[in-house]
């Protein structure tokens, strides 16, 4: 990225005031990375400073690369869809203000793939805030179920931890990543070197627990089995192998007895009781969920440009938990087929990295434990505006073109020099020799 005919990568350019530019430039990503973690009012601080760091990034010349085009091309055609059915909305002002909240946290995608293709050394920096975010909202979270200081029950919703979110739901999942991270640092280095990170695992689980939202369960089983399966997978020493099968038994041993000493209390033994039944009440009843899915479809079939933002809750008591089916109904068979098409392409691009060895493999897996359990909660729970959600697409696809631009630079290098170390000549230049 350039600026003032530098790059603001180049620790030798420097601020007016005498600090680094990139100093400063890092110091606003790790902000941004924290500030995720705070939403329970709209707007957020994050989507405030987010607006203005997207704004000041963009001017000093941060780069829209052809890697991440597909999420580009992709997002524009999802928002185009939204945008073209807000004429059917019921509140035209809703409605724009809805699909321009939904503009913003594309942009926010898209923000995120810049910055990471422009210098993949800044995964360490996102996960340093996104960690720190977590760990603190995860304890108010906590501090809140248990009612430790006056006022503290402002971070509970219906008798389960909420944090600094505005639904358990989504408090829970955005705790996820972080906790992977750390279980993946444990899992590849020595655990007695690193046992300080017990304390905020422990937090972090903890806080998933106490939102009691089965999504945030399901989406950390998830992760966890395929952070384990990748880390098994990708050890070629068998004495390691032994030990990670150590750590997930003694793992497993350490959770259980977590669950016990949390269940010995009585309201979190109730609430883990009614929280934990499969098919709740609202999911099985006339208009519940599964059946607005049925109904929420056939709808779709009617009508190609959706039923408009906000327009499912003209047809049902209820949104649509399904941000499969809510990409159809607000944003139209257009932004309903691409999101689709996105979440699958995001896949397929990812899953050959996996296996690679980089400095940020270990970073892709995790994000990638949490994405594909991210689509598949996203049949039974609306991750439309997620904030942490669309980070997870931008973090992807900045790994994705990370790795395709390393591979073009390689490719350019191998090009230009044979196997003896002598230059190649230009193209043509041979034919001219030639003749």
């Amino acid at each position: 990225m350039s600026i003032a005919g530098g790059h603001f990568g180049d620790a030798r350019l420097h601020a007016p005031i005498g600090l680094p530019v990139k100093s400063l430039g890092n110091s606003a990503l790790w902000l941004a990375a924290f500030l995720s973690g705070f939403v329970i009012e709209e707007p957020a601080p994050y989507e405030l400073y987010m607006v203005l760091l997207s704004v000041v990034w963009l001017a000093c010349g941060l780069k829209l690369r052809r890697e991440f085009g597909p999420l580009v091309i992709c997002l524009i055609l999802y928002i185009t869809g939204g945008i073209a059915s807000i004429p059917i909305a019921k509140d035209i002002g809703d409605a724009s203000m809805y699909m321009a909240v939904s503009g913003f946290l594309a942009i926010t995608a898209i923000f995120y793939a810049a910055i990471l293709a422009d210098d993949p050394g800044r995964f360490r920096i996102i996960q340093n805030g996104y960690t720190i975010s977590a760990v603190l909202v995860s304890s108010i979270g906590i501090a809140g179920y248990f009612n430790l200081f006056p006022g503290a029950e402002y971070f509970t919703l219906y008798d389960r931890a909420r944090g600094t979110f505005q639904d358990p739901n989504v408090f829970g999942p955005f705790l996820v990543l972080p906790t992977l991270l750390i279980i993946r640092k444990l899992l590849n280095d020595s655990v007695l070197k690193n046992l300080v990170l017990l304390v905020p695992l422990t937090i972090l689980l903890l806080g998933i627990f106490l939102s009691f939202s089965r999504g945030a369960w399901g989406v950390l089983f998830a992760g966890v089995l395929v952070v384990y399966f990748l880390a098994l997978v990708t050890e070629h020493s068998n004495r390691r192998r032994l030990r990670l099968v150590m750590l997930g038994i003694t793992g497993v041993l350490a959770i259980l007895a977590l669950l016990a000493a949390a269940l010995s209390i009585d309201t979190v033994a109730d609430m883990f009781e009614q929280r934990a039944r499969l098919v709740q009440d609202y999911d099985s009843s006339r208009l519940g969920r599964f059946a607005r899915y049925a109904l929420g479809f056939q709808l779709v079939m009617e009508h190609p440009l959706g039923l408009g933002p906000l327009g499912f809750r003209n047809y049902f008591p209820e949104d649509t938990h399904n941000v499969y089916l809510k990409g159809f109904t607000t944003y139209g068979w257009l932004g309903g087929a691409t999101y689709v098409a996105l979440a699958i392409w995001t896949l397929a691009a990812m899953f050959p990295l996996l296996f690679k060895s980089r400095p940020w493999t270990g970073f892709l897996q995790c994000v990638f434990a949490v994405f594909v359990a991210h689509l598949i909660l996203s049949v039974v729970i609306d991750t439309d505006r997620w904030r942490h959600m669309y980070m997870l697409y931008g973090l992807a696809w900045g790994m994705i073109a990370t790795d395709r631009l390393e591979r073009r630079r390689r490719l350019a290098a191998e090009g230009h020099q044979n196997t003896d170390g002598w230059v190649n000549p230009a193209p043509g230049a041979t034919s001219r020799l030639r003749s």
